[in-house]
């Protein structure tokens, strides 16, 4: 299972990468997305679009306020994910 959260870690990065334009080795799992990494709150909703898509899943609206971290993105599609199955 650990293999999986890796895996995930890393597709986040470089969505986070590309989104964001920062450098991969700035992410860790406890960056907060809008005071570590500098993203705003439209940067935010294009992150999750993008995650959406990539992971093939959906993010409830009323979710979206506790994904603070990089490691809480990275659990809640790991959940979402195992809901899929």
């Amino acid at each position: 299972m650990e293999e999986k959260m890796d895996e995930i870690f890393e597709k986040v990065c470089d969505i986070l990468v590309d989104q964001l334009g920062i450098e991969k080795e700035k992410i860790k799992e406890s960056s907060e997305i809008l005071t570590d990494l500098g993203a705003d709150s439209l940067d935010v909703v294009d992150i999750l679009h993008v995650i959406e898509e990539e992971f093939e899943i959906k993010v409830p609206d009323s979710e979206i306020e506790n994904l603070k971290t990089v490691g809480d993105i990275v659990e809640h599609i790991k959940t979402l994910e195992s809901l899929k199955n």
